[in-house]
Order: structure tokens, then C-alpha cells, then sequence
């Protein structure tokens, strides 16, 4: 808990450690209240800081009970110990052996870090700063050793004992307890170090890798889980098989382990063989999980499974260095469920999510470099900006170099650096040197803060038959960097005529691209390109793929982005044109609302929808996709400044139901056309089908006829399987009809033992736009499947309310404010992470109007005003208020 004012660590402090370790034998004696943990380290000076006489060991929360030096058994006065860690004075010179032997107790472990007991499992999260909590270490990613760990407990307690690596050795003691050791042959950190045991049940399958090995698989789950694992274990193999065909990357021990546990913090850990995951990712079955629950195992069992070569046999060598696991390894799990579903329809997702989350933030006072200059605590770095901004920066890389560049950096990356700790630097220089391309610029995308803004200006010279493309950049000041240097913005883009084709693209001084598209680079503030041959006025489609993590304005107008709607071959860039189409309608009505006036109808963008429902040629996805209206954080951001949100909820309902009186009859068609019959299936062809039916549900309910209310209950009432089921009830849950409360009790009866489910439930209601939602929040923070202590639970309610209710959380009065402050406070003491993670919710409180802005102020200083918070907590409030 804080006493003062923590002081930041900043990444022009780091410095190598004064000691290696090259080994770290462990063994951990279970017991709920009082693990026992014997350390023995086999340590090294570090040459390059010679002279040193004492070791520094971190550790919190332990009972220390003896120190070895070297076998020898150490008296008080050889070292001092600390709340914060373990002083060893008078070293040897050379290598030693230090053995310590400490308790700590897992079941009062609330945080989840460290070794904690929840639910009868005992679990293990050391990422970041956790292991500290087990036993004494360098506890930093740059130390890098080979462990063995020996775990002992009653059979009865824990039948099932894990930790990294091969399990080498197992069996019963005299005295009835069993033990089982592990050894894990590859040097990592002590962040990656892993340890689960407890009565769970297993289903297994194996892998044959490249080379010819046969690599055991196993999913740990509680017992009565197993038949929810077989669409995880499918995703590990297919992940498996894509790193050795897409990066040459094989699996490298005997036996590959997930273990699902029901108290976790994160998605899910990639410790090094034994990768521990929130339940929430693991299990699925139909009737228990929609199509995104399976979309999201999917990619989240890849991408712990990607981290074992980018992130564990090379890790970073501080935390300033998240991204660099983090970020590329978000790109390659992108890549992946590209490859497995629909690649337009994930490059939609993948730059919706970063524009609701990253742009945000980017924008605002926690604004921060995609390798941040210094921290409080590094558990407030796991942000949008290190993950989706890091990973739009390796995308960026794989634009300018190309698949088979890129290919070649990256085989040198792993080439350089397999079992080492690296550095952003390490990375680019492979890149570079293996492509032979300089991005030296391009460094900049990581130090320095905020979104670019570009802006162009595009004109036809009819005369010359060229088209002149004029672009300029500027990045906003962010908080420590009101200066801000051009960046290498690669943007791909396009020229289409009047029949809607793309043309033949003829840069001058460059080469013709026949396919229509040209990826240009942006080095400068401001640049002009011009295309030949343009034999006449052409609609240019800019930023293709979303090609760089930018705001792009231009001098469009309605008129072209209608006509990109209806015509881009650039899947992304008609999606996009259609998001641009509405907003310009939208906030039009949300000032005509304010003002008194009568809003637009949209009879255009309705035409143009109804031409795309009517496209036999796109994906049901796609469709959906293109049809949804923006959300209303997504309005509020084009906005800008004096938010209105009662405003801009009435102007998008309205405008909603406008289109869906004026194509029920179209909407109604893809609805039926749409089933899904028969055996349920999670592929993308079937969840895509599922997804546009739901869609065009949710657009007939919007007009508040009868026939559509009775519809989504007779869908709820006959659905079999979770995603159609959910997405009547979010139908009628969001409705003011007397269909809502009988459908929710149906389904709380139906579900109430089921936890997961039971998430959905409590998340459909905290994002209620219906008067009364907070009192509805609070009421169900006393159910019994409610609990502070469960991430997953206060994610559920209290983080969907603050995050993805933008009318009912910004209500006028600022009770939304003070609920989720009593909440944060309340969860401060139990588990800081999860604390400062809500906190989030108020990162945008300068862009909203006046009132508003006075309650968030006030209650960001309340929090601020508490005389013991934590460093989580504090770093972020103190931030937000800047």
C-alpha cells in the first residue's frame, strides 16, 4: 500500500543485474495456508559489473525461515530482510549456491499473483512481478535460468501436480503425500515460471511436429469441463501446424499443457509448456458459448501458443520491452485467424477494437509511447497501446518489407536472439538487416506517443491526366511530449472510376501497380504524389487495410464516401466508407436533435444497404459487418469535445429505426434466408450466417412492432445453440416490453449454476440502455453468483456498465461516477489490478460536457484524496487527472 508518492522507473535507469542465475531448483510443499518453498540458486557475478559484494533478492509477502550460503547456514547478521526483499551481504567472488527456504499463503492470496488458492486449485501468476510473492529472486525478465521444480502435497488435496517443462520424475512418499518433478531444459525467466495442482480432469491428444516428434497435448480443467475442450484442443493443433508453415517455428518440448482456471486476472499466461488460461477461453460447447466465445478461444489459445518462441525462447530484457512480445505476437495471432476465417471481416474487428480502445487512450491523458519511457507499476502497462497499437506497428513493417522480406527478418530475428532477452532494437535491426530495408525512421513509431493525424487533399488535372495527391502529417502533443517528429506512414491506396473499378495505378517516378492499389510512404510533414495515365476524374480509396494506425481526413463528401460504400473492391475501405457515410448522417441528426430540427431519414445510405443485402457475392459476415451502425463511444469520439450522450443515443436509435422501417421487408428476407439448421457448427461460414440474421433481428426489433418483439421471443424461446439464444435476449433485455424480464428469469433459471453463462447474463443487464440499469447493478452485486474476488464476475457487471454503457454510466447526475469509484475503492484492497483496470472507464472524462467533466474530476480526486491506495490504482487516477 502507498505511504508516499512512489517513484517511477524509468527505461534510461536500467541497467544490468549485478548477479546471474544460471539455475533455480524448487521445491514447493503445498498447503493452503502454509506452502513451504525451498530456493536454491546457482549464481554467477555479473563480469561486466565486477565487485560487488552483496546479492539483492526481491520478494514480498514471504515468512523467511533460513538462509544457505553454499551449504552453509547463515545467521542473522549475514543478511537483512525487508518488505520489499532480501539483502545477502558478503558473497564469494566467484560462483555460489544460495538456498532459501520461505512460507507464503495461498489462500490469502486475494491479489491472484504469485501462488494463490482459489476454488480448491492452487495457481501460479507471475507476469509480471509475481514470482516474487513464491520465493526470493532477480525477479526481471533479463535473468534467464534452467528450472527444476519438485511439488509435494496430499493426493487427496492435489491429485494432479504441473509446472514447466518434462516431468521427469513422480510417485508417493512414506508418508502418503505424492510428488511430482519437473524440469523444463530451456533458460527463461522467472516471470514464466508456472505451478498448478489440484483435483482436475484431462483430455488429451497429441501433435507431430515438422521434424517427426510426437508432442503430448493436454487440457486441465475442473472435472465435468472435459466435454467443453475439444474446439481449444482443435485450435492448438491448427496453431501449431500454422507457426511451422507461415514462420518456420516448431514445437520444442515432449508435452505442451493448458489449464483452465475459473480465478484468473488476464485471458490467459503463456508460461513455457504450461500455458494457465481463464475458463472463459477454454471452454465451449454450443448451448454454452456464442460464436465470438469460440472466435476467441481460437485466437487466444494461438496466441499464448505463438508466445512460446516470440515472448519465451526470446523474451524482452525489461519491461519497457512489452511490446515486443506483445505486439508481435498480437500480429501473428491476427494473422492467424485471418487465415483460419474471413481476412476482411478480422481486419474490420482487429481496427475496431483499436479505434474503441487504443485511440482513446492515445488521446488522452494516459496517452503513452507503444514502448513506454517509465512506469509506477508495470501491471498498468498491459494497455490497448502496447498490444493492438504494438501490433499495428509490426503490421506496418510487414507492409513496407513484404511477405518474403519480412520472412527473412524475422527467420534472423529468431536466428540472433533464440535464448536471449532482447530489446525494440534487436528486433528492427533483424528486420532490417534480413531485408536489406532501412527502418531507421520507423523507430519512431515507439517512442513516441498519441495518434498521426494525416490529411489529404486529392485533384484531377484533366490537362496533365494525372491525379495529385497531396498528404501532410502532425501528431497531437501528449503528456511529457508536446514535440513530435514525422513518422514512416506506409498507406496503400487506390483510384477508382466512374463504373466503380479500380484503375491501373502509374506513379510518377515509380512503377505501375495493374491491380489497381499502390502502397505509398509518408516520411514527411507534407509530401505530394502524383499517378499518370488518370484519363479522368477518379474516387480515391485511401489508407487501404487500414494500412497505418492513423485518423485520415480528406476532402471527401457524402456523395464519394456513398460511392465507396457501394463500390470499393477494398473490403476494409467499404466498410470504412460506410462507417464514414453514417457518421456524417449521425451527427448531423445528433445537431439537428439538439437544435429542435427534424433529423434525416438516410434514404440514400438505406439504398445502398439494401443493395448490399441483396449481393449474393459477399459473405454473410461481411454483410453484417458493413450494415451495423457506429456505436455510440464511436460517435462520441467524432464528436470530439461537449459530448452529449443522452443525444447521441437518441440519434442513433432514431436513425436505426429509421432504416429498419424503410427495409423491414429486406431485412426480414435475410433473416430467414439466414438459418442455420441442423447440427451447429463454429466455422465462419456458419457463424457468419448466424451474425447477419442476428443483426437484421436487432434492426426489426429497433421499430418497436409486435411482430418483431414476438420474433426474438420465439427465437429465444427455440434456439439451440448460445449465440442465437443471446442475441434474442439481448434483444428483448434491451427493450422496455413484457417480454424482457420473463426471457432474462428463463434464463437465469435455465443457467444459474452454470458460471460462465451466468457472466452473460449479468453483462446483457449492466449494458441495458433502460432507465433504472444502475439500480438493476447494484441490485445484482448481492447474487450469489456474484463475487468481488472474481475477475471475471466484476468484469462482467460492474466493467460492462463503465465501459460498453455509455448512456447509463454518463448519466447526468454522476451516480454512474461514484458507483464504479465505491467499486474500484472496495476492489483496491483485494485485488489492485483488476482495480485500476475499471479505472479506465473515466480515461475520456475531458471530452464530455461541462457537468459531466465536474463529476469525474471530483471523483478521480476522491479516489486520489484515500490515504492507502495502491501503486495500480494510484499511477492511474493521478494520470487521468493529470
Amino acid at each position: 500500500m502507498r505511504t508516499e508518492d512512489p517513484r517511477p522507473i524509468a527505461l534510461k535507469d536500467y541497467s544490468e543485474p549485478d548477479f546471474w542465475i544460471d539455475e533455480v531448483h524448487l521445491d514447493v510443499d503445498l498447503a493452503p495456508e502454509t506452502a513451504q518453498v525451498r530456493s536454491t540458486l546457482a549464481v554467477r557475478p555479473n563480469a561486466s559489473r565486477p565487485g560487488k559484494d552483496s546479492l539483492r533478492l526481491d520478494g514480498e509477502g514471504l515468512e523467511l525461515l533460513e538462509v544457505h550460503l553454499n551449504g552453509e547456514k547463515l545467521g542473522p547478521n549475514r543478511y537483512q530482510e525487508d518488505e520489499s526483499g532480501l539483502t545477502i551481504m558478503e558473497v564469494p567472488a566467484g560462483a555460489f549456491t544460495l538456498t532459501t527456504v520461505s512460507r507464503c499463503n495461498p489462500a490469502a492470496n486475494t491479489a491472484l499473483t504469485g501462488l494463490y488458492l482459489a476454488g480448491g486449485i492452487f495457481c501460479t501468476q507471475c507476469e509480471a512481478e509475481g514470482f516474487r510473492r513464491i520465493t526470493y529472486m532477480l525477479d526481471r525478465p533479463d535473468v534467464m535460468a534452467v528450472y527444476r521444480t519438485r511439488i509435494t502435497a496430499e493426493k487427496a488435496l492435489a491429485p494432479v501436480l504441473l509446472a514447466n517443462g518434462n516431468c521427469v520424475e513422480s510417485g508417493v512418499l512414506e508418508d502418503g503425500r505424492h510428488f511430482a518433478e519437473w524440469h523444463d531444459p530451456y533458460p527463461k525467466p522467472s516471470y514464466l515460471f508456472a505451478l498448478v495442482a489440484g483435483d482436475l480432469g484431462c483430455v488429451r491428444d497429441a501433435f507431430t511436429t515438422a521434424s517427426g516428434r510426437e508432442v503430448d497435448l493436454r487440457i486441465y480443467v475442473e472435472p465435468g469441463n472435459e466435454d467443453r475442450c475439444a474446439y481449444a484442443m482443435d485450435a492448438l493443433k491448427r496453431a501449431m501446424a500454422w507457426d511451422e508453415k507461415v514462420f518456420g517455428r516448431e514445437y520444442d518440448l515432449d508435452i505442451f499443457m493448458i489449464v483452465a482456471v475459473s480465478a484468473f486476472n488476464m485471458g490467459a499466461m503463456e508460461n513455457k509448456g504450461l500455458n494457465i488460461f481463464n475458463d472463459k477461453y477454454i471452454l465451449a460447447r454450443p448451448d454454452t458459448a456464442t460464436d465470438l466465445d469460440f472466435a476467441n478461444i481460437e485466437a487466444i489459445v494461438a496466441h499464448e501458443y505463438f508466445h512460446n518462441w516470440t515472448g519465451n525462447r526470446i523474451t524482452c530484457r525489461d519491461w519497457f520491452q512489452l511490446c515486443l512480445k506483445e505486439g508481435l505476437t498480437v500480429f501473428r495471432d491476427q494473422e492467424f485467424t485471418a487465415d483460419m476465417r474471413s481476412r476482411a471481416v478480422k481486419r474490420i474487428a482487429d481496427v475496431r477494437m483499436l479505434r474503441t480502445h487504443q485511440f482513446p487512450e492515445d488521446g488522452g491523458p494516459l496517452a503513452h509511447p507503444v514502448r513506454p519511457d517509465a512506469y509506477i507499476e508495470i501491471n498498468n502497462f498491459y494497455t490497448a497501446t502496447v498490444y493492438e497499437k504494438g501490433a499495428e506497428l509490426v503490421r506496418m513493417i510487414y507492409t513496407l518489407l513484404g511477405a518474403e522480406k519480412f520472412r527473412k527478418g524475422m527467420d534472423l530475428y529468431f536466428t540472433r536472439h533464440d535464448g536471449r532477452a532482447a530489446t525494440v532494437e534487436d528486433f528492427l535491426e533483424a528486420l532490417s538487416d534480413g531485408s536489406g530495408v532501412d527502418l531507421s525512421q520507423f523507430k519512431r513509431w515507439y517512442h513516441q506517443a498519441g495518434t498521426p493525424e494525416v490529411m489529404a487533399s486529392g485533384k484531377w488535372d484533366g490537362a496533365q491526366q494525372e491525379y495529385v495527391l497531396q498528404l501532410s502529417q502532425v501528431c497531437p502533443p501528449t503528456p511529457g511530449q508536446p514535440h513530435k517528429e514525422p513518422l514512416h506512414i506506409p498507406i496503400e491506396i487506390g483510384l477508382l472510376g466512374e463504373d466503380g473499378a479500380d484503375l491501373p495505378l502509374s506513379p510518377i517516378g515509380g512503377t505501375a501497380a495493374a491491380s489497381g492499389a499502390h502502397v505509398i510512404s509518408l516520411t514527411k510533414r507534407e509530401q505530394t504524389f502524383r499517378f499518370k495515365n488518370v484519363t479522368a476524374k477518379p474516387v480515391p480509396s485511401l489508407l487501404r487495410g487500414f494500412t497505418a494506425p492513423v485518423k485520415l481526413s480528406s476532402n471527401l463528401g457524402e456523395r464519394e464516401w456513398a460511392f465507396l460504400m457501394a463500390h470499393d473492391s477494398d473490403p476494409f475501405n467499404r466498410w470504412e466508407a460506410a462507417q464514414k457515410y453514417a457518421s456524417m448522417i449521425l451527427t448531423g441528426n445528433i445537431a439537428a436533435l439538439s437544435n429542435g430540427k427534424i433529423p434525416r431519414a438516410g434514404t440514400g445510405f438505406a439504398g445502398i444497404v439494401r443493395k448490399i443485402l441483396n449481393d449474393p457475392g459477399l459473405e454473410p459476415e461481411f454483410v453484417a459487418q458493413m450494415i451495423v451502425l457506429p456505436a455510440e463511444q464511436t460517435l462520441a469520439q467524432a464528436i470530439g469535445q461537449d459530448v452529449d450522450v443522452e443525444a447521441i443515443h437518441s440519434a442513433r436509435e432514431a436513425f436505426r429505426a429509421s432504416l429498419a422501417e424503410q427495409l423491414y421487408a429486406e431485412f426480414e428476407r435475410a433473416y430467414n434466408e439466414n438459418e442455420t439448421p441442423g447440427t451447429y457448427s463454429p466455422d465462419a461460414e456458419a457463424a457468419g450466417k448466424r451474425s447477419l440474421r442476428n443483426t437484421c433481428l436487432g434492426y426489426m426489433a429497433a421499430t418497436g412492432r409486435a411482430d418483431a418483439i414476438a420474433l426474438a421471443k420465439n427465437q429465444f424461446d427455440t434456439a439451440d445453440n448460445m449465440t442465437d439464444s443471446m442475441a434474442a435476449l439481448g434483444v428483448l433485455a434491451h427493450t422496455d416490453c413484457p417480454e424482457r424480464e420473463e426471457a432474462l428469469r428463463a434464463f437465469h433459471d435455465r443457467w444459474k449454476d452454470d458460471h460462465l453463462v451466468m457472466d452473460k447474463w449479468f453483462a446483457l443487464q449492466a449494458t441495458s440502455p433502460l432507465p433504472g440499469t444502475l439500480s438493476r447493478v447494484r441490485e445484482l452485486m448481492a447474487h450469489p453468483a456474484f463475487s468481488l474476488r472474481n475477475p471475471n464476475k466484476v468484469r462482467a457487471l460492474i466493467g460492462s456498465f463503465a465501459t460498453a454503457n455509455q448512456l447509463r454510466f454518463h448519466e447526468s447526475g454522476g451516480e454512474g461516477y461514484r458507483f464504479v469509484a465505491e467499486q474500484v475503492l472496495a476492489l483496491d484492497k483485494i485485488n489492485p489490478q483488476v482495480a485500476a483496470r475499471l479505472l479506465g472507464a473515466f480515461k475520456s472524462w475531458r471530452q464530455f460536457e461541462p457537468v459531466r467533466q465536474a463529476h469525474m474530476r471530483e471523483t478521480l480526486e476522491r479516489i486520489v484524496s484515500q490515504a492507502e491506495l495502491s501503486r495500480d490504482v494510484y499511477e492511474i487516477a493521478t494520470k487521468t487527472l493529470g
